[in-house]
């Protein structure tokens, strides 16, 4: 609806200003999501939905990654030294 109105408006904010109103939302959340729709059509720099969604996905892995070494170092530790006890009693 933005882009579609521009024209009719002095600027962008402006029409971003009357839409807001019309639909039930604040300027600033209205502008928010015609940013990110500018960066996932390419016509702004900066990280898209799908690059953003990645990230995170990425980022979740990674400490599910971190936590299973830990727990793998932990235990790997353990074993050794219940190993060398062991080995001592005998």
């Amino acid at each position: 609806m933005v882009f579609e109105s521009r024209g009719d408006y002095g600027s962008q904010w402006a029409a971003i200003e009357s839409i807001a109103a019309k639909i039930g939302c604040s300027a600033q959340t209205l502008c928010n999501w015609v940013r990110q729709f500018e960066r996932d059509t390419g016509q702004r720099d900066g990280v898209t939905s799908a690059d953003a969604a990645r990230i995170k996905a990425l980022e979740r892995e990674n400490r599910e990654l971190k936590k299973a070494n830990e727990i793998l170092r932990l235990a790997s530790a353990f074993f050794a030294q219940a190993e060398l006890g062991r080995r001592f009693k005998s």
